[in-house]
């Protein structure tokens, strides 16, 4: 959605919540319309707190794995979005929300905001052990060979030590001294 076109939807969007209500209201009875609001607040919250879950743990299975987490990120995001959806009082939030829920329609917005998402990160962030990438990174060891995993390096202060630069401008040294 442009941005242009962001005001509109906020101001069209209540009106047309009402609208539904009232549709709804004579369908069914003030009662029943109450209820239905009320069941999906609570449905809301449960999809949000059995879903997230489940994304939160494949987030974590994907960066153990040495993937990119992007997609499941978004894939969260999304979640989120959806349940503060069936939780805002309104049919028609409820039905986007519903919507956002389903994986199918998750994959299908994640193909549209692909190319406008970028996960940045060092690509031996996301990797284990020994592989191909880009010279030295964090992990890497002597000669800029990666540490095998559970290997410590352990430095002395002989073995790194910095010197403060007096010339820098932000160098507080330099302004006690002199």
């Amino acid at each position: 959605m442009r941005l242009s076109l962001l005001p509109i939807f906020v101001f069209l969007m209540p009106l047309a919540e009402i609208a539904g209500f009232i549709v709804v209201g004579k369908m069914i009875g003030v009662w029943a319309t109450l209820g239905l609001v009320i069941l999906s607040v609570l449905l809301g919250a449960a999809l949000l707190r059995i879903q997230g879950i489940g994304i939160l743990q494949r987030i974590s299975a994907e960066s153990r794995n040495g993937g990119d987490p992007g997609r499941e990120m978004v894939h969260g995001a999304m979640i989120v979005v959806a349940a503060f959806f069936l939780m805002l009082p309104g049919f028609i939030s409820d039905i986007i929300g519903l919507l956002l829920f389903i994986p199918a329609v998750r994959d299908l917005a994640w193909q549209v905001l692909r190319k406008r998402i970028v996960v940045v990160g060092n690509s031996r962030a996301f990797r284990r052990g020994q592989g191909p990438g880009p010279g030295p990174g964090p992990g890497a060891g002597p000669q800029g060979r990666p540490n095998k995993p559970g290997n410590v390096v352990d430095l002395d202060e002989g073995d790194f030590h910095r010197e403060p630069n007096r010339n820098s401008p932000w160098s507080d040294q330099k302004r006690l001294e002199d």
